[in-house]
């Protein structure tokens, strides 16, 4: 447990921390395992890594473990939540749900609507800024449990803002132009894929290259329709593009296009499921 963890432990914890946010900033990974490390500094029930699109004017999360109503409430409304500009206050560290000042958590949808249904009694919210003061999104962790005091996971995480920030904004940068051919053929497999892509995302984004509509593209994939939308908009944001024809573009350009679907490895190949077939 957290509470029985030395400030040695949450230092040693918080190298893994820098180490798999190095590794994202490399491309080598996503931002998953980010978030996972982040467990071991401070214990969450739920956590994201929200990246800000300031044409869209909205957040897209790029990891994350929040249901389905926080992530969406932290994508498109958190922005406009009375805590926020206090949140994105470049002098401050990360805001803990416990320094809030009472009468805004009454004013704030988010805590009332959102946080407060789930259970949710401590966590921060740390905005995240690059070098040149410009934002790139913020990192958001919740827990049912109070936090101890004096709690060195709070300075800690402060610490980690740069690698944080790193990671993220790697998460979503453009690629200077397409992949070649042997990068384009490998980049199921290759972790350095283009635009930042997952393996996922690339397979919706070949689909895409076809017209076809998320559900259409849910039943070759063997995933939820809701869940299509999802990558598209992970798919947008990361290649910062305005709609689906202008990423199905994108993948003509870089040679990317629908071929058999196949499911995700995850998937079992045998019982219901794999009897399911596109009519």
């Amino acid at each position: 447990m957290a509470a029985e963890r030395s400030t040695a432990d949450i230092l040693d914890a918080a190298v893994h921390v820098r180490a798999a946010a190095r590794s994202a900033t490399a491309g080598a990974t996503g931002l998953d395992p980010v978030l996972t490390a982040l467990a071991d500094v401070v214990e969450y029930d739920h956590a994201s890594l929200a990246r800000w699109d300031p044409r869209r004017r909205r957040h897209t999360t790029l990891a994350g473990s929040y249901p389905d109503d926080a992530t969406d409430y932290i994508e498109t409304r958190l922005h406009h939540d009375p805590v926020f500009p206090v949140l994105r206050s470049p002098a401050r560290g990360g805001l803990w749900l416990g320094d809030v000042p009472p009468h805004l958590l009454a004013a704030s949808p988010g805590f009332q609507d959102v946080l407060s249904p789930l259970g949710i009694e401590d966590g921060v919210a740390q905005c995240l800024f690059a070098a040149d003061g410009r934002y790139v999104g913020m990192l958001n962790v919740s827990t049912r449990r109070p936090r101890r005091a004096p709690d060195p996971a709070r300075a800690v995480v402060t610490l980690l803002t740069d690698s944080l920030t790193a990671a993220l904004a790697a998460a979503v940068a453009v690629p200077a132009g397409p992949p070649s051919a042997a990068a384009a053929a490998d980049s199921a497999e290759d972790p350095r894929r283009p635009g930042g892509l997952s393996p996922r995302e690339l397979q919706v984004l070949a689909e895409l290259t076809a017209g076809r509509t998320n559900r259409e593209i849910a039943e070759r994939l063997y995933i939820t329709p809701r869940t299509v939308g999802t990558h598209i908009e992970h798919i947008l944001a990361k290649l910062d593009l305005p709609n689906r024809a202008a990423a199905a573009a994108r993948a003509a350009a870089w040679g990317i296009g629908s071929q058999k679907a196949l499911p995700d490895p995850s998937t079992p190949a045998t019982g219901a499921l794999s009897r399911r077939r596109v009519r």
